[in-house]
């Protein structure tokens, strides 16, 4: 369903098991992230009415997804850590050459998101089903459905906006570079690394 060139490596799990509070820090600033972009998106292309009405339900979305992540790191007796750089969005940001009509940035906004929610939803089902911490494990099965459902609003929206068969194309060369990018990684306690 997600399309996804590579499979993540089940063994990230273990990396995971062994970090637990590295990587709810770094899903915490995740969820922070996408309710920042649901806000950039806004700011930039206000004139595009349902994509602002939707991002603004997605803002109040990711930010009760932060608190929900925060609540659990507090429950086990920790604080939020500092954000750490995100190798997975830093290269792939890479992808899409920069400027272009403001048409052209938009669907290159949407695609970028619609494949992160795309890699965090492969992620968190990967969580869900190998987590030995249960609630940890159905914690990340509800959180997974979310991530499915902002993939597929963003790449609808992504191909409401653009020519259908270019987004297509475009969206098939970014999950083979995606996949490229994944190849290096899947061994830190990164929800995306």
């Amino acid at each position: 369903m997600l399309g996804l060139k590579l499979p993540t490596d089940p063994r990230w799990v273990n990396i995971v098991e062994k970090n637990i509070e590295d990587i709810l820090t770094d899903h915490a600033y995740c969820e922070q992230k996408a309710a920042s972009t649901a806000i950039s998106l806004i700011v930039s292309f206000p004139e595009y009415t349902d994509l602002v009405k939707e991002m603004t339900a997605l803002v109040k979305e990711e930010i009760s997804h932060f608190k929900m992540v925060h609540d659990k790191i507090l429950a086990r007796g920790w604080v939020l850590g500092r954000d750490r750089k995100d190798d997975y969005v830093i290269q792939l940001l890479k992808f899409f050459p920069k400027g272009g009509s403001r048409t052209t940035q938009l669907v290159h906004r949407l695609l970028y998101a619609a494949l992160i929610e795309a890699r965090s939803c492969e992620r968190f089902r990967l969580l869900s089903e190998e987590l030995e911490d249960t609630e940890l494990a159905e914690f990340y099965r509800k959180l997974m459905v979310s991530e499915a459902n902002h993939y597929t609003m963003f790449l609808t929206f992504a191909r409401q906006y653009g020519n259908r068969e270019e987004v297509d194309n475009k969206w098939q060369e970014l999950l083979s570079y995606e996949a490229e990018i994944m190849k290096g990684l899947s061994k830190s306690q990164m929800i995306h690394g």
